[in-house]
C-alpha cells in the first residue's frame, strides 16, 4: 500500500478549505527527486534537466524546479510565456513543437530559445517567421550564428517505441536520418555556427538500458554528422520518456544506474572518438512531479447493480489517463488501509461517457459516501490534460509545502470563469 505524505485527519483540513477534487504536490519530495537527478549526472559539465511543461503546467512548480538550474521544455505559446513569467529565458528554454505556427517560432526567437525544429519543412518556415527580428537586429548578417538549433531525430523502426507514444515509423514527429544531414548541411550554410541533437521516442519506459541505448544512439549520430559535415555539437538532448512505477511491483528508474551507463557510452563514443566535449540534456516530466502529485476526491454514490461502483465527485477531466490509455493509478482510502474487508469496485466519475472510470474491477476497502480516496502518481499529465466536457470545471491545485503547510497554486474554475469567453 502506497504511503501519503499526509493522514486523513490532515486531508479532512484540507478539504474544509479547497473542497474536493482536488490536486495536492508534495514539495519535499519534488524537491528530494530534482537533487537526485542533477546529481547523479553531475559527471557530465554542463548537464541539464528541461522540466516538460506540458506534464505540470504551474509556475509554481516550474519555480521550485528552477531552483535545481532546471530549464524549460515548451511546446506552445503558452508554455513558452509560462517560461518566460518564471524566469527562464534565453538557453534555458528547449522549445520543441510540432505543427508548429509562425508566431510561436518568433516568440521562441524573441525569447532566445534553443529551437529544435521536428521537420526538415520548419527550417524555411522558421526564418521566414523570424526575418522581421533578424532584420531588426544589431547583427542581421550574424543573427544566426549566435543561435542554437537543433533538429528532432525520429530513427524509425531502428528503435521501438511503446503504447504512449507509439512505433516511432509511425509517428508524428521527427527527422528520417538523410533529412537531417540534410538540414544541418542548409543551417551551415545559412550561417548557423551552433548545434544540437535530441530524439525523443519513447514515454513513461521504466527500461534502463533503453534510455542507456538512445544516448549511444545519439552520441554515435552526432559523430557521424560531425564527420560528414564538419558541425560540432554543443549538446544532445536524449529527450525524456523516463517513466514512473504506476503499478505495485514495478521498480523506479535508477538515475545512478543510467547515468553510468551513460557516461560508459560518452567516454566511448564522444571522448575516446576525439571529439569535443557534449552537454547532456534531457526533458523529462512525469519522472520529475508524477509520483509526487495526487488527485483527492471523495465517494459520491455507491451503485450496485451488475457491478459494484464507487461514483467520486472527481471524473475524467480531472485525471484522463485511465480512460486514455487504459493506465492504472493506484488508489488509497485514507483511514481505511489496514481495512480487511473489501469489496470490488468500479470507480467512476460523473461525465456521460462509460469510461469516465479511474479503475476497473480494484479490490479496495468497502467504501462509503463521503469517504476520502487519494488517487496516486497524479503529479504529471494529470490536471494538466483537463477538459471541460459536460461542462466540468478543473478543480484547484495545492502545494503541500516543506513545512507543512498547505497553499493554494491554482485556484479552481467557476461558472463565471466556464461562461466568461462565451458571447450572449
Amino acid at each position: 500500500m502506497r504511503r501519503l505524505p499526509f493522514t486523513r485527519e490532515k486531508l479532512e483540513e484540507i478539504a474544509a478549505k479547497w473542497p474536493t477534487p482536488f490536486h495536492i504536490y508534495d514539495e519535499k519530495a519534488i524537491r528530494e527527486n530534482a537533487k537526485r537527478l542533477k546529481k547523479a549526472f553531475s559527471w557530465n559539465k554542463g548537464f541539464r534537466e528541461y522540466f516538460a511543461v506540458k506534464a505540470a503546467p504551474n509556475p509554481q512548480l516550474m519555480t521550485i524546479l528552477k531552483d535545481y538550474d532546471f530549464g524549460s521544455d515548451c511546446s506552445s505559446m503558452a508554455e513558452l510565456v509560462l517560461a518566460e513569467k518564471t524566469g527562464n529565458t534565453g538557453e534555458a528554454i528547449m522549445f520543441t513543437s510540432n505543427d508548429t505556427p509562425a508566431e510561436e517560432f518568433a516568440k521562441a526567437w524573441e525569447l532566445g530559445a534553443i529551437i529544435n525544429l521536428d521537420d526538415i519543412t520548419h527550417w524555411d518556415f522558421m526564418l521566414e517567421a523570424v526575418r522581421p527580428a533578424i532584420a531588426a537586429s544589431a547583427d542581421p548578417e550574424g543573427a544566426l550564428a549566435s543561435r542554437v538549433m537543433c533538429c528532432r531525430y525520429n530513427p524509425g523502426p531502428l528503435k521501438g517505441g511503446n503504447a504512449i507514444i507509439g512505433k516511432p515509423e509511425e509517428a508524428k514527429y521527427g527527422f528520417t536520418r538523410e533529412q537531417l544531414f540534410e538540414c544541418y548541411a542548409r543551417m551551415k550554410e545559412a550561417g548557423v555556427r551552433r548545434f544540437g541533437l535530441h530524439t525523443m521516442v519513447a514515454s513513461n519506459e521504466l527500461d534502463p538500458e533503453y534510455i542507456i541505448d538512445t544516448a549511444r544512439m545519439l552520441f554515435s549520430l552526432a559523430a557521424e554528422i560531425h564527420e560528414k559535415l564538419g558541425i560540432d555539437f554543443e549538446f544532445v538532448n536524449i529527450g525524456g520518456g523516463i517513466g514512473i512505477p504506476y503499478k505495485p511491483g514495478q521498480k523506479a528508474m535508477d538515475f545512478d544506474y543510467v547515468s553510468e551507463g551513460i557516461e560508459r557510452a560518452y567516454k566511448e563514443l564522444v571522448s575516446g572518438a576525439g571529439m569535443k566535449p557534449l552537454r547532456l540534456y534531457m526533458e523529462c516530466g512525469r519522472c520529475i512531479t508524477g509520483p509526487y502529485g495526487y488527485l483527492v476526491a471523495r465517494v459520491r454514490h455507491i451503485k450496485n447493480t451488475y457491478r459494484l461502483y464507487a461514483g467520486l465527485d472527481a471524473c475524467m477531466s480531472n485525471l484522463m489517463r485511465p480512460a486514455l490509455y487504459g493506465a492504472y493509478h493506484e488508489i488509497v482510502v485514507p483511514g481505511k488501509e489496514d481495512s480487511t474487508e473489501t469489496s470490488v469496485y468500479d470507480v467512476t466519475g460523473s461525465l456521460c461517457e462509460n469510461n469516465d472510470k479511474f479503475a476497473i474491477q480494484r479490490m479496495l476497502p468497502v467504501l462509503e459516501r463521503g469517504d476520502l480516496v487519494v488517487i496516486c502518481d497524479a503529479g504529471a499529465h494529470g490536471h494538466a490534460m483537463g477538459f471541460q466536457y459536460n461542462g466540468k470545471l478543473r478543480s484547484a491545485e495545492l502545494l503541500l509545502q516543506t513545512n507543512g503547510e498547505v497553499r493554494e497554486i491554482r485556484r479552481a474554475e467557476t461558472l463565471d470563469d466556464y461562461f466568461a469567453t462565451l458571447k450572449w
